[in-house]
């Protein structure tokens, strides 16, 4: 006894929910997977990390996150170069502890050596701070020595300071370093500008053979092929995912449209036959 044919708006709506699931996988091999290259920063920062992507070519997208934070995520297969990329612009910015941080009461009592060490690394916090606002500037430190009392008889230690500034390369900042030597000169009692060191060091690009071959791919569907080929491979990708999608569509409506006629036609039960010519 043969099953009895399914009418054919459910036929229908079977080959249609195919097709939709066909589309699905199709975008989602599109899109690629993404990974989470910043968990949760403040949004600025997140700027400065989405700027400094899509300046390299590199897709990037902010998402949500808790208490105000962002995150920055970038495709599966651009992790490596993303974090190339943020080690040269020297991203995310570190983070400073203000005065108000370092000088917080924790205990009772502190003894002279306590308040006087926290009192330099609270300056030392500070101007790195401020340095590191400075346009091309990577990192930033300031390494401070506060003047030291002499015993009967000895002359006491004035006050130093070091200044170390990495920055970007193409940024002369040699012109500022006056500018530099006055403000940690008039932030820090006793010391005199023949007293401040500053040092400024150039980034230099590490030029490796994966970075060299990751800045000539680009990805394509989750995979990696040549930039100069991935445009075209986009194109024929998409075409062929049309044509498998129009090709089903055909499909479905000569099924809908010819097959399941001629079969609800035949009664339950019955053979088809075929008249033979005498």
């Amino acid at each position: 006894m043969n099953a009895p044919a399914l009418p054919s708006f459910l036929v229908a709506r079977r080959l249609w929910q195919s097709l939709v699931v066909v589309l699905c996988a199709l975008l989602l091999a599109a899109c690629g997977a993404r990974v989470d290259l910043l968990g949760a920063v403040p949004e600025d920062e997140a700027n400065d990390v989405l700027a400094a992507l899509l300046k390299a070519d590199i897709p990037a997208q902010k998402t949500p996150g808790k208490d105000g934070q962002v995150g920055v995520q970038v495709d599966s297969g651009q992790v490596g170069r993303a974090l190339e990329i943020l080690r040269e612009n020297g991203l995310p910015r570190e983070r400073f502890a203000g005065m108000g941080q370092v000088f917080k009461k924790e205990g009772l009592i502190s003894s002279p050596l306590e308040e006087r060490a926290r009192y330099i690394y609270a300056l030392s916090q500070e101007l790195s701070n401020t340095l590191s606002k400075i346009d091309g500037v990577l990192a930033a430190r300031v390494h401070v020595v506060l003047p030291e009392r002499g015993t009967a008889g000895e002359a006491g230690v004035p006050s130093t300071a070091a200044v170390f500034i990495k920055h970007q390369d193409g940024y002369n900042l040699d012109i500022i370093q006056p500018q530099i030597r006055r403000l940690v000169t008039n932030s820090i009692p006793g010391l005199t500008a023949d007293r401040v060191s500053v040092i400024f060091v150039g980034a230099q690009p590490r030029a490796t053979p994966a970075a060299a071959a990751a800045a000539q791919t680009a990805s394509v569907w989750g995979f990696d092929v040549p930039r100069s080929t991935a445009g075209g491979l986009s194109a024929l990708l998409w075409s062929l995912a049309a044509l498998l999608v129009l090709a089903l569509a055909g499909l479905g409506y000569v099924v809908w449209r010819y097959l399941l006629p001629a079969r609800g036609n035949t009664p339950p039960g019955a053979v088809a036959t075929t008249a033979r010519p005498v």
